[in-house]
């Protein structure tokens, strides 16, 4: 099965609202994105990337820290709980790793 397919039947469960936006991860051969959407209005409330960072390690280390990053801007932004979207990917691995980083920060989803 594609993996756009999967994707979409994810996120045709959960909606991002302003109370409880949407995280969605993208995780490539070589980065990681997470970004907290609203989907009412089609905004970004915060943002974190490995492209173009300084980040060394592992690639499951550097899920770690776009966690931890992404769940301090969320805190900035005071967003305290978010709708987890992992996109056409499995749940373990990197996007695990991110997700436990983010929780231990503080997120809750």
């Amino acid at each position: 099965m594609n993996a756009t397919f999967r994707a979409k039947r994810t996120r045709a469960k959960i909606h991002g609202t302003a109370e409880r936006p949407r995280l969605s991860v993208h995780v490539s051969n070589q980065h990681i994105t997470a970004q907290i959407i609203n989907d009412d209005n089609g905004t970004t409330l915060a943002y974190a990337t490995t492209v173009g960072s300084k980040l060394t390690g592992t690639k499951t280390a550097k899920a770690t820290e776009i966690g931890q990053e992404i769940a301090k801007k969320a805190k900035k932004a005071k967003i305290n709980s978010v709708v987890f979207d992992r996109g056409s990917k499995l749940y373990a691995g990197r996007m695990a790793a991110l997700a436990d980083a983010a929780r231990k920060e503080g997120l809750d989803f």
